[in-house]
């Protein structure tokens, strides 16, 4: 399996170039207009995991996204969140493409104790967000991403503690799209332990490497994980979120095989394998059962 996409290749890619800044600070966080980093016609940007998080906004144009068995189009003006665990193809579906996007490292808001990524609403496991965007919203937005290239070309000493606050305004903005009974999380204890339940799964991925193994696989994995019975565990997802534990595990490991039969080249029985199961012909059926195509039905398409 080819490594995540690191800047350096991502940069490389849509550049052909390395930008002119500082080591300690390349990496953490970089902004540009979306225009000059996309040609209509050109080489579609291919499948590959990330090592880095990006924010997009679509101010005009249209683009399509694929990702593991899914498609969803973007229609500016839209702000669009990817996670570094998503991998996906873009395509160019019409000649105007304008608008910005920013590229973070989770360890640019950690250092100073403040914004955790992964916590963030809009950059789950498993999707493309798309948040669409009315003409007062666009140009606010517009505006936020504006300042952020203007500090950046600055030789302001402190200019990366300013980006990083203009970061985390864009993150606000985009919580506050959020419908309002979506926003928090409720605090109770229910809550607490389904948080705790899916942070759980979602650590164990993505795979990198056909030598790693998923170890939590069943409800009384998780549940020994977190000292609660299995049925104490399962009641309070099932109660929280409408699906059973089961379920969620189900629909990550069949999500991961999905992106691993994509983008790897590795073998089914090391893909079944890596996912937790010993057998090919579990792995199969589990897959079918879950799909609807084999594995290798899958792959071929």
């Amino acid at each position: 399996m080819a490594k995540p996409e690191g800047l350096p290749e991502f940069y490389q890619h849509h550049f052909q170039t390395t930008p002119d800044t500082r080591p300690t600070d390349l990496g953490q966080v970089n902004v540009f207009r979306l225009e000059e980093s996309l040609v209509l016609g050109a080489e579609p940007v291919q499948f590959s995991r990330r090592d880095f998080y990006k924010i997009a906004l679509l101010r005009h144009g249209h683009c399509a996204y694929h990702y593991a068995d899914q498609r969803v189009e973007a229609l500016g003006p839209a702000l669009l969140f990817f996670a570094p665990q998503l991998p996906y193809t873009r395509y160019l579906l019409s000649a105007e493409i304008t608008g910005f996007f920013c590229i973070l490292r989770q360890d640019f808001f950690q250092e100073r104790g403040g914004i955790t990524l992964p916590e963030q609403p809009f950059f789950g496991p498993g999707n493309v967000l798309i948040y669409p965007l009315t003409v007062p919203q666009v140009a606010e937005v517009s505006a936020l991403f504006e300042k952020m290239l203007t500090e950046l070309a600055s030789d302001y000493l402190l200019k990366y503690d300013l980006l990083r606050t203009y970061a985390a305004e864009l993150l606000h903005y985009a919580l506050k799209l959020r419908p309002a009974g979506t926003r928090y999380p409720p605090a109770d204890a229910k809550a607490r332990l389904t948080a705790g339940f899916l942070a759980l799964l979602e650590r164990q991925f993505p795979l990198e490497s056909p030598t790693q193994r998923v170890a939590l696989r069943s409800a009384r994995d998780f549940a020994q994980h977190l000292a609660v019975h299995p049925n104490h565990l399962n009641h309070c997802v099932r109660a929280t979120t409408g699906k059973t534990t089961t379920d969620h595990i189900a629909a990550r490991l069949s999500s991961e095989a999905k992106a691993l039969l994509r983008h790897t080249d590795w073998n089914i029985a090391e893909v079944g394998y890596s996912l937790g199961f010993d057998e090919p012909a579990h792995f199969n059926y589990f897959f079918k059962k879950h799909t609807g195509l084999t594995p290798s039905t899958f792959r071929r398409l």
